[in-house]
């Protein structure tokens, strides 16, 4: 039934079907899908499996509990902005389906935190299931490191970890913020309302794929001069591929899905040699293109702890989260090494890549 529910909306338009989609996890009337336990731990934290639904999909925390019935290991909600707001005009978001991709402009629209918590503050925690909650800036406000200290202040308590998402391209500035000075005064503003809340809980930062590897090495640096627990890499890109089919290659906003994995990986493989580099001992999540099991597992050989999708989730349906998390038991099955052994094996993300893909046709032959 599912399946034809996925086909069905995929008529529709991108926007209306994402909205559909939410109202049903929202409302119980979704799947619910028994996975394998492959259980992870990262930034301190415990999660059934290493396979996450990233912000954007769940903005106004409604959805959560729907989405981890579907097979995630963590969810994150957001992005959360201190004042509810319309976001972008639309329409501002187009599916490329012949390049397996989105592009969306959104703008943050939401609720606002207020609406936002008081849904969290509902929440039954279980064990193994995390629940991130990405935090953002209002369009209107100047001061954009200020917005983080009020998130960051309200929300820390009904958060397992907080993402500071500086990496949207749809808010107009917040990726200024991923420059050493900005990023200073962001976490910073961020930490002084966790500190004024008295709360320890984990923090991320998210960055974008379209950094040169200076300027994330730059980005890194400033970041871990805080007490960060780990950062998320990457949110959508502005670049658009020459090989990009669709009529709808020309939009503006952030590209998600296929087109933008090599990105992400070589972002990965940048991420994890700069902070080898410095010693620095933080967590990874790694997303951008995000298809299949083989995806999962060559991240998480490159050096990822964990990983999200969002993009592949829209365009394929409900069944592809327990249908990776499936896949990937069998994987490490293949491998006859725990999954926590295989991650960080290989210093390339191309040895990564092959590796993944050997075991991949091993476990679904």
């Amino acid at each position: 039934m599912w399946h034809l529910a996925s086909r069905v909306t995929q008529k529709l338009p991108a926007e209306m079907a994402h909205n559909i989609a939410v109202k049903a996890l929202s409302l119980g009337i979704a799947p619910h899908i028994s996975v394998p336990d492959m259980s992870v731990k990262f930034a301190g934290l415990h999660a059934r499996n290493p396979l996450g639904l990233a912000a954007g999909f769940d903005k106004n925390a409604q959805a959560y509990d729907g989405a981890f019935g579907l097979g995630f290991g963590f969810v994150e909600v957001g992005t959360i902005t201190p004042l509810a707001q319309p976001g972008n005009a639309r329409p501002r978001v187009f599916r490329l389906p012949e390049d397996e991709a989105v592009i969306n402009r959104y703008g943050f629209n939401g609720q606002g935190m207020k609406a936002a918590k008081a849904r969290l503050k509902r929440r039954t925690p279980i064990d193994g299931q995390l629940l991130g909650v990405n935090i953002g800036a209002n369009k209107v406000t100047q001061d954009k490191p200020s917005d983080y200290y009020k998130t960051a202040h309200h929300l820390c308590d009904v958060a397992d970890y907080l993402t500071v998402n500086i990496s949207s391209p749809n808010t107009p500035g917040l990726r200024d913020l991923q420059d050493a000075d900005g990023m200073k005064a962001t976490l910073q503003a961020s930490f002084d309302g966790l500190k004024e809340a008295t709360s320890t809980v984990p923090v991320f930062v998210k960055l974008a794929p379209d950094m040169s590897q200076t300027a994330l090495a730059q980005s890194l640096e400033a970041a871990c001069a805080f007490p960060i627990a780990g950062v998320i890499l990457t949110n959508t890109t502005i670049s658009r591929p020459s090989h990009l089919q669709s009529v709808h290659r020309e939009e503006q906003g952030g590209l998600s899905g296929r087109p933008v994995a090599a990105l992400s990986e070589t972002a990965l493989d940048h991420a994890c040699k700069i902070l080898a580099a410095h010693h620095a001992k933080i967590s990874i999540i790694s997303v951008g293109g995000i298809f299949d099991a083989c995806d999962v597992m060559a991240r998480l050989m490159r050096g990822a702890d964990a990983t999200q999708l969002y993009s592949s989730l829209s365009l394929k349906g409900v069944g592809l989260p327990s249908q990776i998390v499936t896949e990937l038991a069998k994987m490490e099955a293949v491998s006859g090494a725990s999954l926590a052994a295989l991650q960080g094996c290989e210093d390339t993300m191309e040895k990564a890549r092959k590796h993944a893909r050997a075991l991949y046709q091993e476990a679904i032959a």
